[in-house]
């Protein structure tokens, strides 16, 4: 039995057609991926089948007392009750029920205290009042308020959250809390727009496995392909044709798609030599006689051939980096760096290094700093302590997620990027505005007309057109649609700067990172290596943790617990541990310290040459040097002399990094 059937529906924007004759079965049990680049109509065909818009021709029909829950990407909500007071109403028909049974039980009340009322009239108000009760224990049974603490508490709140005023929360967090609502009131139709926009990777995990018990039926867009692949055994594609349906995930559309494509192809070029070859005959006795049969026969069979439309492929975001300028071996040195508001402590004080050319993920749940920490990197919010200093050649680029909410919406989207970056010549703007997907009269759209992800690109092409060689990213995939973001995955792994990005994108950090930043607890756990290596990582010391907790419950023969003796053991153990590591970082410094130096100050002077180079390359492409033969012969020289020298540098730079290196490695090793 269908839930919800979209038949022939055709939608009209002013004089734009979004949807054309478009079909499309939602059943129990269907969970349905919805794809298409942003645009192109996704938003949309949730409100349609929501209910919430209106179409222009065809027929949309719904089962009776289907419920649908609609989760949107923007929303308003007024404060005013709590959080578990909203969740609680959420679910259809609860304060109806009340009411009826307060009402119910005054009538039996006044009833029983007035005396006048018939015994047959008492007992249809009991009778009435039990099956009410009956409705209510089903109520608390299926949707009592422990269930709606514990999709709470995986949502990623704390403990008392629940009471707070809905008015007093972020917009993620009341996003959070409208998501929780739609999973705890079970719709029997669940539309979820970009849900893992505003949650964190452990909450992002907990909904994956929430989502995978799911009974009911769902349709989710999600830029995130590993939480797509996840949920969804179909996917309905919003392609130039028209509204697709593919059974399997979304790996397994790909292949259906380049499958079909070739078969297209093939056919098409099949035909083509077919009717290539029967034109020729054509043509070749049409004045004969003698041949007027067989020509007229292959004319009747030209006009009998199908014809073979190949796929329109869509235009995607597609941007390439050029090489960056070289800076230092330490991009970024953060030292003592120490942020709060107000009573709440954020950062105590944290040491923390970039290297050149890392690719580093921030990761941790959502309110630990991931954000904070960003914009202290980016000089937009300044630190309450400590220090942040960016080594010689570093120029930042920063993307924010606000970022593309603070665009001139009265600028067109070329003015928007050229004033990012005024000295590049109007053809490479054009061009990488091009590679964002906007050609032609698009580039002169007002800003203010666009949707959320093409602001988005905006935002990320006026960083891109000058993107620095170190680039601090926060949440660039948001708003993205799943193409694009997988566009932007390929992009930023041509890039050979440094790159610092929080994202709960588990395709975008998998694919990047080379290292993984993990914001928890007042600090910033640093680990050399990749997400999988990292989780994996994480996995392990809980198995240990727990077997260690399991441990320190064992009884000795008297019943006694073993934990003071136990606690004692663990401060010596702290107290040689503590050593050990002093005597660690003592040895390192020992060893690593002076060569340390030596490739700073190679670095530095490096870069000075390289400084006083490009002022001599510049001053030997002014054709008015040539008329002073003094002055272009010292430029000459100097400049050989110079490129010696930097030659001399980099040799030993190289050197010593070298050993810089293999003394690190060792140090590891041992």
């Amino acid at each position: 039995m269908s839930l919800v059937v979209l038949d022939e529906v055709t939608l009209f924007f002013a004089d734009r057609m979004i949807f054309d004759a478009a079909s499309l079965r939602l059943g129990h049990g269907d969970r349905v991926g919805l794809i298409g680049p942003n645009g192109s109509g996704k938003t949309t065909l949730l409100k349609v089948i929501a209910g919430e818009q209106e179409i222009d021709d065809g027929k949309v029909t719904r089962a009776n007392g289907v419920r649908i829950g609609w989760l949107p990407q923007d929303l308003s909500i007024a404060g005013g009750r709590s959080l578990i007071d909203m969740i609680l109403s959420s679910v259809p028909g609860r304060k109806e029920l009340d009411r009826r049974l307060a009402e119910t039980e005054a009538a039996l009340e006044a009833a029983s205290a007035s005396g006048d009322v018939e015994d047959e009239r008492m007992l249809e108000l009991a009778s009435e009042v039990g099956e009410l009760h009956e409705q209510v224990d089903h109520f608390e049974r299926f949707f009592g308020e422990h269930e709606a603490l514990a999709i709470l508490a995986g949502l990623g709140f704390q403990p008392g959250d629940e009471k707070r005023d809905i008015g007093e929360l972020s917009g993620g967090w009341k996003m959070r809390g409208v998501l929780a609502g739609l999973l705890f009131q079970r719709p029997d139709v669940l539309l979820l727009d970009e849900p893992t926009n505003h949650l964190d990777m452990p909450s992002v995990a907990w909904f994956s496995d929430f989502l995978k018990k799911w009974r009911g039926c769902f349709v989710l867009i999600s830029h995130d392909r590993e939480f797509l692949n996840e949920q969804i055994s179909r996917v309905v594609s919003l392609e130039l044709e028209g509204v697709r349906s593919y059974p399997g995930n979304y790996e397994k559309y790909v292949a259906q798609r380049a499958e079909e494509e070739t078969i297209l192809a093939g056919k098409a070029k099949n035909l083509a030599r077919e009717r290539e070859r029967l034109t020729r005959f054509v043509d070749r006795f049409r004045a004969q006689a003698n041949k007027a049969a067989a020509v007229q026969s292959r004319v009747k069979m030209l006009e009998k051939m199908e014809s073979v439309e190949t796929y329109e492929k869509r235009q995607v975001m597609r941007f390439s980096f050029p090489p960056t300028e070289r800076t230092v071996n330490d991009v970024i040195r953060v030292e003592g760096l120490k942020k709060a508001y107000g009573s709440h402590v954020v950062f105590p004080g944290i040491d923390l290094t970039v290297r050149r050319g890392e690719k580093i993920g921030i990761i941790g749940v959502n309110g630990a700093g991931k954000t904070t920490l960003l914009r202290m990197l980016a000089g937009e919010l300044q630190a309450d302590a400590g220090s942040i200093k960016l080594g010689n050649g570093v120029n930042v680029g920063y993307y924010a997620q606000h970022h593309a909410d603070t665009l001139d919406l009265s600028s067109t989207v070329y003015e928007v990027v050229q004033r990012a970056s005024p000295e590049t010549p109007p053809s490479r703007v054009r061009a990488i505005l091009g590679a964002f997907m906007f050609s032609g009269d698009d580039t002169d759209k007002p800003v203010k007309v666009l949707s959320g992800g093409e602001k988005a690109r905006v935002a990320l092409a006026r960083l891109l057109v000058k993107p620095g060689n170190l680039m601090l990213m926060d949440e660039p995939t948001n708003h993205l649609d799943l193409a694009s973001s997988e566009a932007l995955t390929a992009s930023l792994g041509t890039y050979d700067g440094t790159l610092v990005f929080v994202s709960h994108n588990r395709s975008l950090i998998r694919s990047l990172a080379t290292r993984i930043w993990n914001v928890e607890d007042q600090r910033v756990e640093t680990y050399p290596g990749t997400l999988d290596e990292y989780l994996y990582s994480m996995s392990q010391r809980r198995q240990t943790v727990a077997v260690e907790g399991d441990s320190s419950q064992q009884r000795d023969p008297r019943g006694a617990l073993k934990g003071k003796q136990e606690a004692s053991n663990r401060t010596a153990d702290d107290k040689a541990r503590k050593r050990q590591e002093a005597e660690a970082r003592q040895k390192r410094s020992a060893k690593l310290g002076p060569l340390e130096k030596q490739v700073v100050q190679l670095e530095e002077r490096v870069g000075v040459l390289e400084a006083e180079q490009k002022a001599r390359s510049a001053e030997l492409a002014d054709p008015t040097v040539y008329d002073d033969a003094a002055r272009r012969n010292k430029l000459l020289s100097d400049y050989q002399t110079a490129a010696d020298k930097l030659e001399e540098l980099t040799a030993r730079w190289e050197q010593a990094m070298a050993e810089l290196e293999a003394a690190r490695a060792q140090l590891e090793s041992t």
